[in-house]
C-alpha cells in the first residue's frame, strides 16, 4: 500500500480483525452489484469508500425524480442519467482510486454468468423475485458469495448464502423459484426511505467482513427487520437437500444441469 492508502484506511487498519492484509485483500477484490437504487446506492458508496479495487454496477435503470426520495448515490442533476453512471459518479468522488464498471443493461442469466464469475463477492439489490432467483443460482452454478437484501414499505430482510459452505442454504432453500410469488412495488407499495440505507450498509458490511475475513457472515441466518417497531427477528436456515438449485451437489458449491 502507498502512503496515502495507509493513510486513506487507517481506521480499518486499526481493527485487528481487519489490520494491513485484511485492507490488502478489500483493495484485490472484486464486488459485483446488482441493482444501483435504493440499497445498491449505500452499499456502493461503502464498498468504493473502503477501498474494494473494482467494482462492478449493474442496472439497466436511469434516475428519476422519485428515486432520490432514498437513492442516495444520485442527484437531481442527474435525473435522466444511467443509474449505473450516476453512481459511478458519486463513488468516484469519495475515492478516485477505485476501478468501476458500469453496465447499464438487465441482469439476465447470460450476463450474470459471465459476470459472477469475475466477482470476489456479489450483492443482490435488486428489486424482484426473478432477477434474485437468477442472481442466486449463478452465485451457487459458480461457487461465490452471495450478501441479499431486500426492503418494501416498513420491512426489510438481509442474508448471506455462501455456496462455499456445505452448510450455508442458498436462497432458494428459503424462498421456492417455483412459488408463486405475488410481486411488489416500491412503486405502488411505498418504502420507508432509511430502511434501505441501513439494510443496503449492512449488505456492504457483509462484504468487506467475506472479502477481509473480519468475521463470521449471516450465513445461516435470515435477519428481519420490522422498521415500524425497530425490532429484529432472525431465521436459522439449514440447506435443504432437496433444493432444486443447491440440493443435488452438497458442499460443492455447484448446482444440477
Amino acid at each position: 500500500m502507498t502512503d496515502d492508502q495507509l493513510l486513506r484506511y487507517s481506521r480499518h487498519i486499526l481493527l485487528d480483525e481487519v489490520g494491513i492484509e485484511g485492507q490488502e485483500r478489500i483493495l484485490a477484490s472484486h464486488a459485483l452489484i446488482i441493482g444501483a437504487g435504493g440499497l445498491g446506492s449505500p452499499a456502493a458508496l461503502y464498498l468504493g469508500s473502503a477501498g474494494v479495487g473494482h467494482i462492478t454496477l449493474v442496472d439497466h435503470d436511469t434516475v428519476d425524480l422519485t428515486n432520490l426520495q432514498r437513492q442516495i448515490a444520485h442527484t437531481l442533476d442527474r435525473v435522466g442519467q444511467p443509474k449505473v453512471a450516476s453512481a459511478a459518479q458519486a463513488m468516484h468522488a469519495i475515492n478516485p482510486e477505485v476501478q468501476i464498471t458500469a453496465i447499464a443493461q438487465r441482469a439476465d442469466a447470460a450476463l450474470l454468468e459471465c459476470l459472477v464469475q469475475q466477482a470476489s463477492v456479489v450483492l443482490d439489490c435488486s428489486d424482484n423475485y426473478a432477477t434474485r432467483q437468477a442472481v442466486n443460482a449463478a452465485c451457487v452454478r459458480l461457487g461465490k458469495p452471495l450478501v441479499a437484501g431486500a426492503v418494501i414499505r416498513f420491512d426489510a430482510q438481509i442474508s448471506v448464502f455462501d455456496p462455499r459452505d456445505p452448510q450455508s442454504p442458498c436462497y432458494a432453500c428459503i424462498f421456492d423459484p417455483q412459488a408463486q410469488f405475488e410481486e411488489v412495488a416500491c412503486s405502488t407499495m411505498g418504502v420507508f426511505a432509511p430502511l434501505v440505507g441501513v439494510v443496503g450498509a449492512m449488505q456492504a458490511a457483509e462484504a468487506l467482513k467475506l472479502i477481509s475475513g473480519a468475521g463470521p457472515s449471516l450465513a445461516g441466518r435470515l435477519l428481519m427487520l420490522d422498521g415500524r417497531r425497530m425490532e429484529w427477528s432472525a431465521l436459522h436456515a439449514a440447506r435443504n437437500p432437496a433444493c432444486a438449485v443447491c440440493g443435488p451437489w452438497p458442499g460443492t458449491g455447484t448446482a444440477a444441469g
